[in-house]
């Protein structure tokens, strides 16, 4: 019998791979799409470059929420200790 506890956490890794692949995404998109241009043209927000702020200022805060949000609404508390006594072998 497999135990449920592995299919949860082989679910979680997934969801924190992609969780991964957004944050790139988001990075590499506003820092080589805003950023490949003269600097001379650059936009500020805040002082900052534009694709600087978005890509790491604010793709920060937006991947911060997005993990609250996917730890409270997509993950299962899940305990660690051995729950059937058939699989310790007592």
């Amino acid at each position: 019998m497999e135990d449920k506890r592995f299919k949860i956490a082989h679910r979680e890794a997934i969801i924190g791979v992609i969780l991964v692949l957004v944050n790139f995404a988001i990075w590499y998109g506003f820092a080589y799409g805003l950023g490949n241009q003269d600097p001379a043209t650059y936009a500020y927000i805040l002082g900052f470059p534009a694709w600087f702020f978005y890509s790491c200022i604010a793709g920060t805060i937006f991947m911060i929420l997005l993990i609250v949000a996917v730890m409270k609404f997509g993950f299962t508390e899940v305990s660690l200790e051995e729950e059937d006594e058939e699989c310790t072998g007592k």
